[in-house]
């Protein structure tokens, strides 16, 4: 091989390096591209809210009232979020249900809808009371009647009883369950509870690190706007 042949070659080989190199940096540019958050924004009307309805950052449980882990979830990571953002105005806070059990999920949810339609300034103290009741052990007993809800509502005088069993007996806020449905089904909801922040779902629902970085992350955008 003549120098001349080997220098073509040596020129030859950088360029395809070269090449080469371009293609891995655009295909890992597309990958990054790829993995950017996806948000997929809930549509509330008509859903419960806790906090300032113009609040910057809006945090979505979808939950099921007969779930163990909404229970967990609502003691352990809900009143951390009320305390930290929640009452400084910065988030709202609303609530999906979800019917993953059934006759009782729906029932608890008729229930639930029929009571926001009554007073939604005691939704969230009869939503707490309800997931109260729920047993400690032997979780798929069944436990959410419309006496129960009945029990559960009692402790607050401004839901007519009349109203609430009419409700429940009658399934007339079925109207309101299906379209939580819709929208469980619509956002791809496999487990609960799942947490949805600004339309951006949460990994692991219990990581509070992870629930106040994208929290943080959302309201400094605000901010910068």
């Amino acid at each position: 091989m003549n120098k001349s042949t080997m220098k073509f070659t040596v020129i030859v080989t950088l360029i395809a390096i070269l090449l080469l190199a371009f293609i891995v940096t655009l295909g890992s540019s597309k990958k990054e591209d790829e993995t950017e958050v996806v948000r997929q924004e809930v549509d509330l009307s008509g859903q419960p809210l806790l906090g300032e309805e113009n609040a910057p950052v809006t945090v979505v449980e979808f939950g099921d009232f007969k779930c163990p882990s909404c229970k967990a979830w609502g003691e352990m990571i809900y009143p951390q979020l009320v305390e930290d953002y929640v009452s400084s105005g910065d988030v709202n806070f609303s609530y999906v249900n979800v019917l993953f059990h059934g006759n009782e999920s729906t029932l608890a949810a008729i229930g639930a809808e029929s009571v926001l339609n009554q007073d939604p300034k005691v939704y969230w103290d009869f939503h707490k009371a309800l997931f109260k009741e729920q047993p400690e052990e032997n979780h798929d007993s069944t436990w959410i009647t419309i006496e129960k809800l009945l029990e559960v509502a009692k402790e607050f005088p401004s839901i007519n009883q009349d109203q609430l069993r009419e409700d429940l007996e009658g399934e007339l806020t079925m109207a309101q369950v299906d379209i939580d449905k819709e929208l469980f089904m619509k956002h791809n909801v496999s487990q609960t509870p799942t947490i949805n922040i600004n339309g951006i779902t949460i990994e692991d629902p219990f990581d509070y690190d992870a629930i106040k970085e994208v929290i943080d992350s959302e309201l400094e955008a605000d901010k910068n706007e």
